[in-house]
């Protein structure tokens, strides 16, 4: 009997390490879409009044943790009993992903006007206003955490396709509890950098003082460190939508065997290529649809 139960704890043992080094691969795989993710949600968790950021960005929260119990269990049986459409949803996620990095460069190549947003504040708004508008920024915000949410779960259910179904939920779901927090955590610390550097100018009245230094690089660091995540994320949704086409798609993954140049490059090459054709199509569509109506 206690044999049998060192054995079993042995086994339990060798699981959770397995588990563990395929949360780590997971992990590396959905690190592109985790920084797109952050970057999206700065953004739309920024421009409110100052005391309802942290309760707006709790509401997408919890959004996003109630996308992923949606998500999960329908990626888990199309794993079980039709585990082919992970591998085609992982390619149509990773054309979308390429579509988004190929249409950001575009735009920054060539800018075009878009409809400016007011700031949700207390001086332009009643408060009624403010909550209406709140409701909508939330409900699109987790709409936009539905899809990346998608992306991330296919993506890391991908490498650890063939393994127990045990192994599959354990790391998937590691993979989502971790995205969650990990994303919305950062999220909310970048959201109040300025509201932290704000107190930190208060604090003291001398004018080279340490904390009004610290305060004023603070203040002017959130615009910065939003466009640079924007930047990063735009990069990683190339390099992780060139990864999944050249290990799921043979024919990039031969053309990539052919290449001599190191494995990043190709990927990003590949990403972008595709990305720039998927937005050629869809801006050929728009146009086409124009002309009817």
């Amino acid at each position: 009997m206690a044999s049998g139960f060192f054995v079993l704890l042995d086994d339990i043992a060798a699981i959770m390490d397995d588990v563990a080094v395929m949360s780590k691969v997971a992990a590396k795989k959905t690190a592109g879409i985790l920084g797109d993710d952050l970057a999206v949600n700065a953004e739309k968790a920024s421009g409110f009044a100052s005391s309802r950021e942290l309760p707006v960005l709790w509401a997408i929260s919890k959004g996003s943790l109630l996308n992923k119990i949606i998500i999960l269990p329908i990626a888990f049986l199309l794993s079980a009993f039709f585990p082919i459409a992970i591998i085609v949803i992982l390619v149509l996620g990773g054309l979308f992903l390429a579509y988004e990095g190929a249409e950001k460069i575009y735009e920054f190549i060539f800018p075009h006007s878009h409809e400016e947003s007011e700031g949700i504040t207390e001086e332009t708004f009643t408060e009624e206003q403010i909550l209406e508008a709140e409701k909508g920024k939330i409900k699109s915000a987790i709409v936009t955490d539905f899809i990346l949410s998608v992306e991330i779960v296919i993506i890391a259910l991908g490498t650890v396709i063939g393994k127990p179904i045990s192994q599959q939920i354990a790391v998937t779901s590691i993979i989502a509890l971790v995205a969650t927090i990990g994303v919305y955590g950062i999220v909310a610390l970048i959201v109040r950098m300025d509201e932290a550097g704000y107190k930190l100018i208060k604090f003291s009245k001398d004018e080279k003082s340490i904390s009004k230094f610290i305060g004023n690089l603070l203040v002017k660091g959130l615009p910065l460190v939003i466009k640079s995540l924007t930047v990063i994320g735009t990069i990683a949704l190339l390099l992780v939508a060139g990864g999944i086409f050249v290990h799921n798609i043979p024919y990039f993954h031969h053309l990539s065997e052919t290449i001599n140049i190191p494995s990043i490059i190709k990927e990003f090459v590949i990403g972008l290529a595709l990305g720039l054709v998927v937005l050629g199509a869809v801006n050929l569509f728009k146009m086409l649809f124009k002309k009817k109506k």
